[in-house]
């Protein structure tokens, strides 16, 4: 096949795999946040945890693949407690116990807290951009890992605030699914599909605009620039260079393939580019190392 159409081919994949990708994005954000949304329809007892968490502001997206109704409400209901819960002893630096989390649990349902837990793990990985990792499996003791390192754990704002991590990785995925530059258009059109918009206060990430315009780029976490000979100006996002150093294409391919239910290799020109994005690093580290090893012989 001729080149010229090789090219083309390629274009048209990843503009299909950028727009199916996305729509999956849209849609697991916004059945985290049903999980992870304010407790006013659970409520809390007085004094506990999830009660100090309680927002104010309930979001307004409703997801297309909806969790199963019916029995499923009650278990969406209790992770959406969960969640809070866990937001907080993150907040706390505390590891979070399974003895803990069961007494937020009503007895009837407590035989399906796995099931609990991994909806509470999912939201709180797709909204705040935190894994839970169990690391004591005799007192079912659990961790929290941030995916990136943005200041006060994530929450930007020393002691108060929810962790805007999630935010960062769903515009990084955008850019990457772009090839690795999205116009500000493209951002926002991605981001008003989650019901976050510009100038609009949310009830996770803030002012969104100053967040991702001012905010991560002073981090250098993101890079924002004026589109090339625009006239008008028109802006433009790339990756920072501490977005390159905390994480990597694959590590954010692969938080994509999570959000879509599906597997890396599942978006083949994304995942060829990742996989030559992992080799490059590794000579790199190679390459420092021995460079490393001839200055201390």
């Amino acid at each position: 096949m001729p080149r010229g159409q090789k090219t083309k081919l390629r274009t048209r994949e990843r503009r299909h795999q950028a727009q199916s990708g996305t729509q999956g994005l849209t849609g697991a954000q916004a059945t985290a946040a049903e999980e992870g949304a304010a407790s006013s329809s659970c409520p809390s007892p007085p004094g506990s945890p999830q009660r100090a968490l309680a927002t104010t502001t309930k979001p307004a997206g409703v997801s297309p693949a909806r969790l199963n109704k019916g029995a499923k409400g009650p278990l969406r209901r209790i992770a959406s407690v969960l969640v809070q819960f866990l937001v907080h002893t993150y907040k706390m630096k505390k590891p979070a116990r399974k003895a803990h989390m069961l007494k937020l649990i009503d007895k009837k349902y407590q035989n399906r807290f796995p099931e609990i837990l991994r909806r509470a793990s999912f939201s709180m990985e797709m909204l705040f951009g935190v894994d839970l990792k169990e690391v004591d499996r005799t007192k079912h003791t659990y961790t929290f890992v941030s995916k990136m390192a943005l200041p006060n754990d994530g929450t930007m704002s020393r002691g108060r605030g929810l962790p805007k991590t999630g935010i960062l990785m769903y515009i990084l995925g955008v850019i990457l699914m772009k090839g690795n530059c999205a116009t500000e258009e493209n951002i926002w059109e991605f981001l008003n599909k989650m019901r976050v918009y510009a100038g609009k206060r949310h009830f996770i990430f803030g002012e969104p605009k100053k967040l991702i315009t001012q905010d991560m780029v002073k981090l250098k976490y993101l890079e924002y620039r004026q589109v090339a000979n625009s006239d008008p100006a028109r802006y433009e996002f790339l990756w920072g260079p501490r977005a390159h150093a905390e994480t990597s294409k694959m590590k954010v391919l692969e938080f994509l393939a999570k959000v879509n239910h599906t597997v890396p290799s599942a978006f083949q020109s994304l995942y060829e580019e990742a996989l030559k994005d992992e080799e490059e690093r590794a000579q790199a580290i190679c390459a420092w190392l021995i460079q490393k090893c001839r200055i201390k012989s």
